[in-house]
């Protein structure tokens, strides 16, 4: 047993022998035990403390192999260690980062052809790419086949922060409503001799700072979705790999359909960058990089990295930061009610053609409110517990790409808009697992 403590503490230079790749990390947890197979029934080999130093030899789905005796394997959980950070992120291959979903990295350490908030700014949109996009999108039954191929079942997981929009029919009076009644009110201001009957500056803000109705802000996130998902694809245009493409449709359409919004046309994609990223839009389109891709290992992790952008869509993130700086931009003049309703009658659409014109898709650069961030880390958690999966597998994710370090190039963009992934990590295990205690042992 001594033996083994050593070879689990300094690697073990007969093991390390035959590994080359290891990652350094740090017991997190007041008391951790080994076991003998990534198996809570497994036989423990021994318990290490809070601060022990172990090497990372690899993964099997949500465990870390440590270095053990020859011919033997030490197993802890994901979440009982802490990896630690890269300096740079061209050291090499990482036995963590080659997984079902790629390749690894190998290609990837050359450089990285990423997209910046400019880009995103000025990038024509590409409705091809878009519709090649959207032919991938996978129905509900088609994405619920493929769940129970993979032996997962739905669970029902009490999730009291994640909103529930109104029915199409309530939330308030419509934009048409609320103009015709200050219509109304400066007519009667105008016969008093109150104001001329002409809309003033202070109106027309008064006006668009209103909320919508449910049905509008739908309306505008259906509209919305498109056309900043054409821009973004107008910018890195998705990967060539049809198996992906469906693969993310069918996983990102399971977990989009055990949330509060399962009725959205959820669409997902891999766009071609190499960079770590992925972008929700409203509506329920969410795009990722190809880099983050294929770091993730298996379906779980998959879910998981889409589970925080689902959560994004489903509590209107995006769309929230638009409708604010609606209200900011020059007077409110891109509001809905001053943007001339197209032929077709739907003003949702023109009014998302105006905002895209205008600021192109760099909304997706904008960072949102820490809370937010963090609160889409629970409902990835939960998400992960509803479609039959280990909700530890978020933690799985954000242990690989905080061990890349805070310098890394490919995950540049990625930091500018969330927390540190050390700070998300550190929110998890402050929040606790809670409801989802029962499920970490799938």
């Amino acid at each position: 047993m001594r033996y083994l403590f050593a070879l689990l503490l300094l690697g073990g230079a007969a093991y390390a022998a035959d590994v080359a790749q290891e990652l350094p990390a740090k017991i997190s947890k007041p008391s951790v035990d080994v076991y003998s197979a990534p198996d809570l029934n497994a036989e423990r080999l021994l318990t290490l403390k809070r601060n022990d130093a172990v090497k990372i030899a690899g993964q099997k789905g949500l465990w870390y192999e440590v270095g053990a005796m020859p011919g033997k394997s030490g197993f802890v959980r994901v979440n009982d260690v802490r990896l630690a950070q890269a300096g740079r992120d061209d050291s090499g291959p990482n036995v963590l980062f080659v997984g079902k979903s790629g390749l690894g990295r190998g290609s990837e350490t050359a450089g990285v052809r990423g997209l910046d908030e400019n880009q995103l700014r000025i990038a024509a949109a590409n409705n091809v790419q878009l519709e090649k996009m959207q032919s991938y999108r996978a129905a509900a039954k088609a994405a619920a086949a493929y769940a129970r191929k993979q032996g997962l079942t739905a669970t029902a997981v009490a999730y009291a922060a994640e909103a529930k929009p109104a029915a199409a029919g309530q939330g308030g009076a419509t934009q048409a409503q609320k103009r015709e009644g200050i219509s109304q009110a400066q007519g009667a201001m105008g016969r008093l001799g109150m104001g001329g009957g002409k809309t003033n500056d202070a109106a027309e803000m008064a006006s668009a700072s209103a909320g919508k109705s449910e049905a509008e802000q739908q309306q505008e996130e259906l509209a919305l979705g498109p056309a900043l998902a054409a821009r973004v694809l107008g910018a890195s245009p998705l990967w060539s790999d049809d198996a992906a493409q469906r693969r993310i449709n069918l996983i990102g359409r399971w977990v989009a359909s055990n949330t509060s919004r399962p009725d959205l046309p959820w669409t997902f994609g891999v766009i071609a960058t190499d960079e770590v990223n992925a972008f929700a839009m409203p509506g329920g389109y969410v795009l990722m990089t190809r880099g983050l891709y294929r770091r993730l290992d298996g379906d779980a992790e998959l879910a998981a990295a889409l589970g925080h952008e689902i959560s994004h869509v489903v509590q209107r993130d995006h769309y929230n930061v638009i409708h604010k700086q609606e209200m900011t931009q020059a007077g409110a003049k891109i509001a809905m009610r001053n943007v001339k309703t197209p032929a077709d009658g739907n003003p949702a659409a023109a009014y998302a053609r105006d905002f895209v014109e205008k600021n192109g898709a760099a909304i997706l650069m904008r960072g949102l409110d820490r809370s937010a961030e963090y609160r889409s880390d629970e409902a990835a958690q939960i998400y992960l517990a509803r479609s039959g999966y280990n909700p530890l597998a978020l933690y799985s994710v954000l242990q690989k790409m905080g061990s890349m370090g805070n310098k890394s190039g490919f995950l540049a963009q990625l930091y500018k808009t969330h927390p540190a992934m050390g700070k998300r990590l550190d929110q998890i295990d402050k929040r606790g697992q809670g409801v989802l205690e029962p499920y970490l042992s799938r």
